[in-house]
């Protein structure tokens, strides 16, 4: 799109302080539009851009999770916009990047079995979860809405229409469809609606595989080429799920992500599901971050993806206390394949891969490396586009890195240049994590370790060989779960006190519904069409919060999104299924708070956690009071509530948050702190809990009163926590504090940190 002023303009989301509304608009975009005005006739009469009606240049108008607008602005109008009334902050759009069966098990969540707790109730059916993602494929097995009530009498949202998509394909579980692209058209032009369906629709895959995830049905024989055969479903099967697209070929955009979240919100929904992020920012200027602050005033649960930045730390995203950031596992079900050498050596890997070119398990095959050293990959060994000579790898296997392009592309490209297979491996920041693909060709991933075996093998031998074995499904993995190398990690520097992620989940080779319109490797060249599909990420482990989010709000109607993540933190585990602590895919040593956040996911727990860290909208605000923000950059979150700052919070880490955190400054004469806490009781009305705290190396921990009486449900009791220093630690310092009645077990991380000196 090209614009005929001397100013080029983009999207800018601009934030308005709705107590400062004039009494004489008779709307809120009549406010926008005027103060838009005020600026626009401010500027030279340059270009036919300018002398445009104001309203032309907004693209969306929020006010129900955010207000403000959206509009085409020349950076000078930006920056002169700052200066008017009631503009809050003005920020330009950013473009957001999506993070991308047996989990219900695995979860503990069995509805078919009458004597689960989460067998149905009619409550499951009033549950609304919000999707911003990709679309969604109405035809998939996992949205038929068979049994299901009539829609719940609190939805406000609609069914829109457009190429693909009729509202026919909303029902009884697909409740709603809406699309938002004005921000993405804006940016990058008008949407070819020849090559992407502009509609609900989703020809991507991601939004359908999220969706699913959250609430689809159980779909008995699910399976993705045979592997993972079994019954695909969801976390909340009887949940209903309202899609908001949002991304598009080219991103997803702020400004179409906050119109989304605000719609969303308006329109009833309950929980909201958002797998993708953008760089982080602070919070006055995370609008994303702003948007879900509204949401949450609405008593809407929202769940972020931590993001797929692993296992470098300070890598998270959506780090806001208010939203419930998830970190991604693997679980207790693989795909093994095998790597023969001609040495006679067999190493281990995974695939997904099933065709018609076949590989013999009874010879052996040329095997070629084009690499120059075992150790570190280079550019000839990264199996690029035009990067392989034919004349070299037509019949052979082909040993890629892994890195810089998508895992699928790299055998794509081996197969135009002649290779009939591939083994791509794992570079050291991978480790020993593997994540299955489904390939184009017969192909086996293997960790950092096999993987330099093979590479010297190939390089030593003057005519190495090999061959690849497929082994279908396995389960009962152990040790599992495991933390994904590709997790985000902590700590949260925008606010060590607050602890990032909060918990973690299934996200690695996760089976759910899939488009009929690209195959599941995702690339443009794969004809195969497959009904579910195999994807890994934080996207994958997101939904399946959002999912376990939505069976507690049916439970507990009255639960705060506070009180939600309170349950799932306090009652998550930290060991594996072998009975050892947590470990870490990428060093295969034990993770810590900043992998792994309070713990694994454990649903079943979360429904009767005994005791609640809940926050209000006003605590969450308290806490933006220790932030150093301006009054204006406040107001971002204040809309028209009038929230104030009471000062009630000593420092970040006196947020009632479910995870304890605190930071000793750089002055080594602090080295006592106390940090304050308080519980409300949701166990039995009558019940004891006493306090028990693991060791820390660098702290003395102290909790008053060491014994909690409760006389009766819902009621609150304070304590306190006094770390006082031994030995500051140059490293933080992982610990945990747990209140237990006997039945209950209410489990807090403790991380200690110390600032260097100055």
């Amino acid at each position: 799109m090209t614009m005929e002023s001397s100013s080029p303009t983009k999207i800018y989301i601009v934030h308005m302080d709705p107590s400062e509304l004039p009494e004489f608009y008779p709307s809120h975009l009549d406010w926008y539009s005027s103060t838009l005005n005020s600026v626009l006739a401010k500027q030279p009469e340059s270009s036919d851009e300018v002398k445009k009606d104001p309203l032309e240049r907004i693209i969306y108008s929020y006010g129900t999770a955010f207000h403000g607008f959206a509009a085409r602005l020349s950076d000078n109008e930006a920056e002169k916009l700052q200066e008017e009334l009631g503009v809050v902050a003005v920020l330009p759009d950013i473009v957001y990047k999506l993070h991308t069966t047996r989990s219900p098990e695995f979860l503990g969540i069995q509805p078919d079995d009458s004597t689960s707790v989460w067998s149905e109730r009619q409550s499951d059916h009033d549950v609304i979860v919000g999707v911003l993602d990709t679309g969604i494929w109405p035809e998939s097995e996992s949205f038929n809405d068979t049994g299901m009530t009539p829609v719940p009498a609190h939805w406000k949202g609609t069914c829109e229409v457009g190429r693909g998509f009729t509202k026919r394909h909303c029902n009884r579980k697909i409740i709603g469809a809406r699309i938002f692209y004005h921000g993405y058209e804006a940016s990058m032009g008008r949407i070819n609606e020849r090559e992407e369906y502009k509609s609900p629709r989703d020809q991507d895959g991601h939004g359908t595989h999220t969706a699913a995830t959250v609430a689809g049905i159980p779909v008995e024989g699910a399976n993705l080429l045979g592997y993972a055969q079994g019954t695909a479903r969801g976390m909340a099967p009887k949940a209903r799920v309202a899609a908001y697209k949002v991304c598009w070929v080219g991103g997803c955009f702020s400004s179409d992500i906050l119109s989304a979240v605000d719609r969303a919100v308006a329109d009833g929904v309950n929980v909201l599901s958002i797998s993708l992020g953008g760089a982080a920012s602070s919070y006055s200027r995370d609008s994303l971050a702003i948007a879900a602050f509204g949401a949450m005033e609405n008593g809407v649960f929202v769940s972020c993806s931590a993001g797929n930045g692993g296992p470098d730390p300070i890598s998270l995203m959506n780090t806001s206390p208010w939203i419930t950031t998830v970190g991604a596992s693997t679980m207790d079900r693989d795909f093994p394949s095998t790597v023969k050498l001609g040495n006679g050596r067999t190493l281990s890997g995974v695939s997904l891969y099933r065709g018609r070119m076949k590989l013999s398990t009874r010879r052996q095959y040329g095997l070629v490396y084009m690499g120059s050293n075992s150790s570190n990959p280079d550019p000839n060994s990264l199996c690029l586009d035009g990067t392989l000579n034919p004349a070299i790898v037509t019949g052979k296997i082909v040993i890629c890195d892994r890195g810089i392009s998508p895992r699928v592309q790299k055998g794509q490209v081996v197969k135009d240049a002649g290779g009939i297979g591939m083994i791509l491996v794992n570079t050291a920041a991978n480790g020993e994590e593997l994540v299955a693909d489904c390939h184009l060709l017969p192909a086996v991933a293997v960790g950092a370790m096999a993987g330099k075996e093979i590479k010297q093998y190939a390089l030593a031998k003057s005519h190495p060989s090999g061959t690849l074995a497929f082994l279908g499904t396995k389960l009962g993995i152990q040790p599992s779960p495991v933390v994904a190398a590709f997790s985000s990690r902590g700590p949260n520097f925008l606010t060590l006190e607050v602890l990032k992620p909060d918990v973690i989940a299934p996200g690695v080779n996760i089976l759910a519904a899939w488009t009929g319109k690209i195959g599941p490797s995702g690339l443009e060249t794969d004809r195969r069409r497959v009904r579910f599909n195999i994807l890994s990420g934080t996207s994958m482990s997101c939904p399946h919060v959002s999912g376990v989010a939505a069976l507690l709000k049916a439970r507990h109607p009255e639960w705060s999104p506070a009180a939600i993540k309170s349950a799932l933190m306090t009652t998550a585990y930290v060991h594996d299924n072998t009975f050892h602590p947590l470990k870490d895919a990428s060093t295969n040593a034990p993770s810590n708070p900043f992998d792994h956040g309070a713990g694994h996911i454990n649903p079943s727990r979360a429904l009767n956690p005994g005791l609640l860290y809940d926050l209000s909208a006003q605590d969450y605000f308290e806490f933006l009071c220790t932030q150093n923000l301006t009054p204006l950059q406040l107001k971002a979150f204040t809309k028209s509530s009038k929230r104030s700052c009471h000062h009630v919070l000593a420092n970040p880490g006196d947020l009632n948050y479910p995870a304890i955190s605190a930071v000793f400054p750089e002055q080594s004469s602090v080295s006592e702190m106390t940090l304050h806490r308080t519980v409300t009781n949701v166990g039995f009305p009558n019940s004891t809990y006493t306090v028990r705290t693991s060791p820390l190396k660098g702290v003395y921990v102290k909790v008053e009163p060491k014994t909690l009486h409760f006389t009766s449900t819902n009621q609150k009791l304070s304590y306190k926590i006094t770390l006082t220093t031994k030995s500051r630690q140059s490293m933080p310092d992982f610990g945990a504090l747990m209140w237990s009645d006997g039945v209950h077990k209410v489990r807090s991380p403790i991380v200690v940190t110390w600032l260097p000196p100055v």
